[in-house]
């Protein structure tokens, strides 16, 4: 199949996933087309079944802001006549399906049918998405795909509670690539990050308020007062000046480490021996996931999307949103035993696989194949 996939070429998971997913087709002999404004930031290998297509959007001073969507639709117009592309699949309902649908309506004066599949990811529909200025063109992207995912069982029930939807949605989970969390590092690299006596805690996020920044560092405070530990806070983002402030304020500055952005993830998470995400609400919980990949217990609140991904007392703990008090013990259990944590990784790693790239992938070509059959039984 010739597959054309719009998405934020940003770090955000979306992005992410959309990429990985791209490059995986890639390997199965699709051939693949990112169209979007940059190229995507894990898209660092391009071959001959794997295309990027830029998004020019010139400026012009009549516009105060400028028209992504146009430039986004007739460029999709564009490549699919150029390439023939058979199927388009973009990532988030606004601005990306609603950009494709128009695409679609122009292509059909030409007598091209494209069919869309939507995926959708969270903040689409929890947050801009329900924002009553955008709230109907949300609603009228959804219905007007021709297939339409969600990554969660939670956030289809959001989409459905928030919105009038006629179409169905079908849940194909978010998923990681088990093969890039087999590690070689050595215990010496270990020792760069804390002593040998000290647990390593992370988190992993954008530092945006929904992420609860602040629970992390208050949780940490009581499990280092147990036991020897130290906070790995990766990342970057408006709440990470709080954060510095309050560990100031409790005396634990020289105990947390806050990277910023940082290329090397995958050692920290290695070392790691808890992960913290404490979230108000997660569509899905990828940087859960992903440390899971790596071996590591999660302890998070349990709403969104977060319990079809970590199994409360197997992979690590649920608690309600905002109990610090819960969610300090359940860390503390289960890093005060060595054979407990032990077994609390082996499961963790376990958990991963069942999101394995391999064990979802085809569920998208599934569903393009049905979509496109859809498509075609239409025009007879």
């Amino acid at each position: 199949m010739r597959i054309g996939i719009v998405c934020y070429p940003t770090f955000g998971g979306s992005g992410v996933v959309a990429t990985e997913l791209g490059l995986e087709l890639s390997k199965r002999g699709h051939d693949i087309h990112f169209i979007t404004y940059n190229q995507p930031v894990r898209l660092d290998l391009l071959s001959h079944n794997v295309h990027y297509h830029e998004v020019n959007v010139p400026e012009y001073p009549l516009f105060h802001y400028l028209p992504y969507e146009l430039a986004l639709s007739s460029k999709l117009v564009d490549m699919v006549k150029l390439h023939r592309i058979e199927i388009l699949h973009v990532h988030y309902a606004i601005p990306h399906a609603y950009a494709a649908y128009t695409a679609k309506k122009m292509l059909q004066e030409e007598g091209i049918n494209i069919p869309i599949v939507t995926t959708l990811h969270g903040t689409d529909i929890t947050l801009v998405g329900n924002h009553p200025f955008y709230k109907p063109a949300v609603t009228f992207s959804i219905n007007k795909s021709d297939a339409v995912t969600a990554v969660s069982e939670s956030l289809k029930n959001d989409t459905l509670r928030l919105f009038n939807i006629k179409n169905d949605i079908h849940v194909i989970t978010n998923f990681i690539d088990n093969t890039k969390y087999k590690f070689a590092f050595t215990d010496c690299q270990r020792g760069m990050m804390a002593k040998d006596s000290q647990k390593i805690i992370t988190h992993i996020s954008n530092f945006r308020p929904v992420k609860r920044i602040l629970d992390i560092i208050k949780i940490f405070y009581n499990i280092q007062k147990e036991l020897p530990a130290k906070l790995m806070m990766v990342g970057e983002g408006p709440e990470r000046e709080k954060a510095e402030n309050l560990c100031a304020e409790l005396g634990i500055l020289d105990k947390v480490v806050f990277f910023g952005r940082s290329n090397e993830i995958d050692k920290i998470l290695c070392f790691s021996d808890l992960f913290l995400l404490p979230s108000e609400t997660e569509s899905f919980g990828l940087a859960a996931l992903e440390a899971m990949a790596s071996g590591v217990p999660v302890i998070s609140s349990n709403t969104g999307g977060i319990p079809e991904v970590n199994v409360h007392g197997i992979t690590g703990f649920l608690s309600n949103v905002g109990d610090v008090e819960d969610m300090s013990q359940n860390a503390i259990h289960i890093l005060s035993d060595e054979n407990r944590l032990k077994q609390f990784k082996h499961n963790a790693k376990q958990r991963s696989f069942t999101f394995d790239i391999l064990n979802v992938v085809p569920q998208y070509e599934a569903l393009y194949k049905e979509t496109l059959a859809k498509s075609k039984a239409s025009l007879v």
